[in-house]
């Protein structure tokens, strides 16, 4: 073990970076740099010369030209994983098998099947796996979580969620079939994740409706959830849209709207609660780096060994439900949870 290292091996995870891609640089590095107990210590790309440049941009110590040369890598306790979603299996057994910590982005991988091969990697590893869904660490989450939960708004009844941006241009990795992209998978995962919190349960029965551009992905797509219960969420993504990000948890005596609900920044926010003709109530929160809250909580579990707030078998629920919403948009017909192995 270098010197350089030797002082952060019990207070801090040192982690690299498997490629150069765009969310680790604008958020998830500069958040493990400003981490209580995280290091950035290398980075790795499939061409050495943009691993240094990334690098030395970045205040990254080491730069390695593949992701194995980084996966053997003796400094390094975790990784976190931004490749493309096809991707995320295939690099994240290989960690876990090379003794190393995974943040994975999400979604964790194209189907639930893998999610669990994921799991059994990093169970056999002995290693922590998590999927980097940042906003459910955002206090103004779990703030409306809370109160859901309390029946502030009495007896959950409708969810609905919207998360949608339109792509400047066509080349991007999320119009690529091959690449497991597609509006659910990029942005209608949130809507989805969002909504199974909040019902604190899994849904029974999917239904959706997408739109397939020339590109094969759906670049906008309907669905649907039933739950038990007399409670059901609907949600829209989109590629092609103009940017929404909200969601409205609505409830026999009340509805909570949240705005800018999954990326609303450092500033401090706020959110209404709603109760017939009542002046509304506007809850307002500290500002916070919900990649930053992230981070740190992985970097804990690590450190202590604890299991992750949000487990990967967790992750594999959530694919499970937008495998069945893809099911029902090619057959045009509702699909039970109970047919999606």
């Amino acid at each position: 073990m270098s010197a350089e290292l030797s002082d952060h091996v019990t207070t801090s995870v040192r982690w690299g970076i498997l490629s150069t891609a765009n969310i680790g640089r604008g958020a998830v590095i500069p958040a493990i740099h400003a981490s209580r107990n995280g290091r950035v210590w290398a980075v790795a790309s499939r061409d050495g010369a943009r691993a240094e440049a990334f690098a030395q941009a970045n205040g990254i110590a080491r730069a390695h030209e593949s992701y194995e040369a980084l996966l053997r890598d003796g400094d390094i306790d975790a990784v976190y994983i931004p490749l493309p979603n096809s991707m995320h299996r295939e690099w994240t057994v290989r960690a876990a098998e090379a003794g190393k910590h995974v943040l994975c982005e999400k979604p964790l991988a194209l189907t639930g099947n893998e999610c669990r091969e994921m799991v059994d990697a990093a169970d056999g590893a002995g290693v922590t796996l998590m999927e980097a869904f940042m906003y459910r660490f955002h206090p103004r989450t779990e703030r409306v979580v809370e109160l859901v939960r309390a029946g502030t708004i009495g007896a959950l009844h409708a969810i609905q969620a919207s998360f949608s941006f339109q792509l400047r241009t066509r080349d991007n990795i999320r119009l690529q079939a091959a690449l497991g992209g597609g509006a659910l998978m990029d942005v209608g995962c949130y809507c989805v994740n969002v909504s199974r919190t909040l019902a604190g349960r899994e849904p029974t029965r999917v239904f959706a409706r997408a739109t397939i551009g020339q590109t094969g992905v759906d670049e906008q797509l309907w669905g649907m959830l039933e739950f038990e219960g007399e409670l059901v969420a609907q949600f829209d993504c989109a590629l092609t849209m103009e940017r929404r990000e909200t969601y409205r948890a609505a409830g026999t005596d009340g509805y909570l709207d949240v705005e800018r609900a999954f990326l609303p920044g450092q500033d401090a926010v706020a959110f209404e609660e709603r109760k017939g003709r009542e002046e509304p109530v506007v809850h307002r929160v500290d500002g916070a780096d919900e990649y930053q809250l992230m981070v740190e909580h992985f970097a804990d579990c690590v450190l202590d060994g604890t299991p992750p707030r949000y487990s990967a078998h967790e992750a594999a629920a959530n694919m499970r439900v937008i495998e069945a919403l893809y099911r029902s948009a090619r057959e045009g017909k509702p699909v039970p949870l109970e047919s999606i192995p």
